[in-house]
């Protein structure tokens, strides 16, 4: 019933702001605001209601569909959705008070595509079916891409939402193929129910490789990462921005280890190198990139590619502190990712400008700015005691005792980290004054404050998080994965 209460909120949101006339731009602010933050509390009940001591689903919705064709809609929460369904709620609210200064063009659609991408997004994160899985899967695009498309920063907005579509909904195709095979061949879509069904090793190399086209894209791997530089730039304000790289880029890792290790875990290990060899690619690849960036959305968008090609390599070592560390580490990079596209956001909307060179000295102006921003730079770099420090730490470890030449390149993103990170907080804080401005007004500290809190809270309290999830990671890797 929680789960339905969730859903029906929302429903209820995007029905109530289409009957408030769109002239009320506060009111509809106002009731936005109220509906997200209305779910985010309903949210922290999955939690508390949570059994850490089964790996079963839980607060299970079945809702019959196509009964005569075995196709139905099942949402559950287990422990690696557990907590993506609470950064998800707590990344709208906060969405919504970073944008509230929103006025190019109509407010109304702008917050009926918050609400359906959050709608869609918890969907996603619940859904057990793997049909409705793809159906949900991918009408995530279509707010994504309208919002880009309409309400782009620059000239070149059509083109950044055109590659954003693109290039995810291609590799989809393949994911669909393989689904209607898996239909054919078992006679159910319920990832349940397949879950114990034994595909033959040559069935689940090419199903394997069918959702790794899909997923690749999503993290996004090399070399189809370029959709995401470009829709970062274009995104119109920070409130997108930060659902982009706090959420969405979380979307790929999910697939793969809730399918691509739950369902074919022979072809996992088959493609282990493989996946290994492209996120150091990718890891390597994308740090030196950053390092070479002028633009600020650019940098921070490589160095996300970086940190989710880190966590790639986790998933794949077949070890339950491996597996946990990358879930860790994603929740983590949702904190620290949307803070530090916040923080360019404060910029932009001061001196619409992206560009490094024009900044400087803003020690001396913004001195609240520029400890928020010294405290994500070090959370960005694994500061002990944040979240950061504990998911990689963890990710070498496990990587580590996988491979420990992988493990040596992935260690060298955080000394790449260290070289963008500190270059670009050194010339935006020290310096001459370029810039003369105001500092953090007080909504604007209300929604860094609770990126804050978690990013300490997880760093310092990492037990609780492990513990809601160690049962289901440990039955999905040791019986899965390698039985």
């Amino acid at each position: 019933m929680l789960l339905t209460f969730l859903f029906l909120l929302l429903l209820l949101g995007i029905v109530g702001l289409i009957f408030i006339p769109s002239s009320q731009k506060l009111i509809m602010r106002q009731f936005a605001l109220a509906i997200t933050s209305a779910v985010f509390v309903s949210s922290l009940f999955l939690w508390l209601g949570f059994d850490q001591s089964t790996p079963k689903f839980q607060f299970v919705v079945d809702s019959l569909w196509l009964p005569l064709a075995n196709i139905n809609l099942i949402l559950g929460v287990d422990g690696i959705s557990l907590f993506f369904i609470i950064l998800t709620t707590l990344i709208f609210p906060l969405c919504l008070l970073a944008s509230w200064s929103f006025n190019k063009g109509e407010v109304k659609p702008y917050l009926i595509s918050f609400l359906g991408m959050e709608l869609v997004l918890l969907l996603v994160f619940t859904n057990l079916d793997l049909l409705f899985f793809y159906i949900f899967f991918e009408a995530v695009l279509i707010p994504m891409f309208l919002v880009i498309g309409i309400y782009g920063s620059r000239e070149r907005k059509i083109r950044a939402a055109y590659m954003f579509f693109l290039y995810t909904l291609l590799g989809s195709l393949f994911m669909l193929i393989g689904i209607i095979y898996i239909y054919l061949f078992a006679g159910s879509t319920n990832y349940e129910a397949l879950s114990v069904i034994n595909f033959s090793s040559y069935d689940q190399k090419w199903l394997w490789f069918a959702f790794f086209a899909s997923f690749a894209a999503k993290v996004p791997m090399l070399p189809v990462h370029i959709w995401l530089p470009e829709a970062h730039v274009e995104a119109p304000t920070a409130g997108f921005k930060i659902i982009l790289a706090g959420i969405l880029l979380k979307l790929g890792s999910y697939g793969f280890l809730r399918f691509s290790l739950g369902l074919f875990p022979l072809a996992s290990v088959y493609f282990t190198p493989f996946i290994f060899s492209l996120s150091l690619l990718g890891v390597v690849y994308t740090s030196l990139t950053a390092i070479r960036q002028t633009d600020l959305k650019r940098l921070i968008a490589y160095t996300s590619v970086a940190h989710m090609n880190l966590v790639m390599i986790g998933l794949f070592t077949g070890t339950v502190i491996g597996v946990e560390a990358a879930i860790l580490q994603r929740l983590s990079h949702g904190f620290v990712s949307s803070a530090l596209f916040l923080i360019i956001g404060v910029l932009y909307d001061r001196w619409h400008s992206r560009v490094v060179k024009y900044y400087g000295g803003l020690t001396h102006t913004m001195p609240i700015f520029i400890i928020i921003f010294l405290f994500f730079t070090m959370a960005n770099l694994g500061l002990p005691g944040t979240s950061s420090f504990i998911g990689e730490f963890l990710l070498l470890v496990s990587a580590f005792e996988a491979n420990s030449t992988a493990c040596f390149f992935a260690a060298t993103s955080m000394i790449l980290g260290g070289g963008y990170s500190l270059w670009l907080f050194n010339r935006i804080a020290y310096g001459n004054i370029k810039m003369i401005g105001f500092d953090l007004s007080f909504r604007e500290f209300m929604v860094f404050l609770p990126l804050v809190l978690g990013t300490l809270f997880m760093g310092i309290y990492p037990n609780l998080f492990f513990s809601a999830m160690h049962a289901t990671v440990s039955n999905l890797v040791w019986v899965d994965l390698w039985l």
